[in-house]
């Protein structure tokens, strides 16, 4: 909530006063001062801006930070560097082990635009420590092949990203590594939905299926399966029928009772929705699914009532989502 980050960003005013007396926070309440909500574009509340070298243009926008400690780190490294440098294995595990993620990028040198593209998503994913390192002695210890970003978590490798010069964008590695924020399948409710919204993945796949259900087991597990292959291109979401506040989401994809366990994708950008051909929630089926959705291919799913028999007999013509389209267009 606002209340929330306004709190927080107090807390961060606070202790970067004392370590960077040099950075200045400011709150401004623009529903009086119109000039300013237009010149900076303000259109959600509430809207943090980072205003550089005194200059009013180009603030850079710092989205998705909620907590007083990551604002710090955020803010921390705009102004200095924004992965700390690993020398040592000893260096190395002390990262590791800080938290539940890291992520250490292993170079071979480190001038190149892979070590560019490293350090700009590092200051765009302040939730967990970034480290980097050319050194032989930490990648042999690691067994890594230089030019490697390699996310930990809970002090294990689990994802290893092979660095090649102008292949990879800061959005596609955030996208990346922000997925292990996540676990392989995430059960949708009040409090994820938030975290579910905070990964830059716009293709979700959702599974509705009532999970005190005989079968729910083979399901989930075929369900996990495929979320393991497609992680960091979709999200793979479990909603449960049975819970009564999920209700609202059962009404925006159309699902009745009679339909579950059943799959969708929605594209968060198009708001496209797509409905799994096959009845059978197996991996094969899930795989085909997500290929055809990621090569294009899938149809487009427009839940519909059926066409009145008397649809064009009146002045007023009655449209549904099956006769729209070709009525209208």
């Amino acid at each position: 909530s606002s209340q929330n980050l306004s709190e927080e960003f107090a807390e961060a005013a606070r202790q970067l006063k004392k370590e960077a007396p040099r950075i200045q926070f400011g709150k401004i309440d623009v529903t009086h001062q119109h000039d300013l909500r237009k010149e900076f574009n303000i259109q959600a509340f509430p809207t943090v801006k980072f205003f550089v070298n005194g200059s009013r243009e180009d603030p850079i926008d710092c989205k998705g930070v909620r907590k007083a400690s990551a604002f710090i780190t955020w803010v921390k490294r705009r102004t200095g560097p924004s992965t700390v440098l690993i020398n040592s294995t000893d260096q190395a595990e002390a990262i590791i082990k800080a938290g539940d993620l890291a992520v250490i990028g292993f170079f071979r040198e480190l001038h190149s635009d892979s070590v560019e593209v490293f350090c700009e998503t590092a200051r765009d994913v302040p939730e967990m420590p970034f480290g980097m390192t050319a050194s032989e002695e930490v990648c042999a210890n690691y067994g890594v092949q230089r030019n490697s970003l390699v996310v930990f978590k809970e002090g294990k490798p689990v994802h290893n990203e092979v660095l090649e010069d102008g292949r990879q964008s800061k959005l596609g590695l955030t996208r990346i590594i922000k997925t292990f924020t996540l676990d392989l399948v995430t059960e949708y409710n009040i409090e994820t939905s938030v975290k579910i919204f905070d990964v830059p993945v716009e293709n979700h796949i959702l599974l509705f299926t009532p999970m005190n259900s005989e079968t729910f087991n083979e399901i989930y597990e075929n369900y996990q399966s495929a979320a393991a292959q497609f992680r960091g291109k979709m999200l793979f979401v479990l909603v449960d029928t049975d819970e009564a506040r999920n209700g609202r989401i059962f009404e925006y994809f159309r699902i009745r009772d009679i339909d579950v366990p059943a799959v969708r994708i929605l594209n968060l950008t198009s708001e496209a929705r797509y409905k799994m051909p096959a009845d059978e929630v197996t991996v094969e089926n899930l795989k085909d699914f997500c290929q055809s959705y990621l090569h294009g291919k899938a149809k487009q799913h427009l839940p519909s009532e059926e066409i009145p028999q008397d649809w064009d007999k009146m002045p007023v013509k009655v449209l549904v989502g099956k006769n729209f389209n070709s009525v209208i267009f």
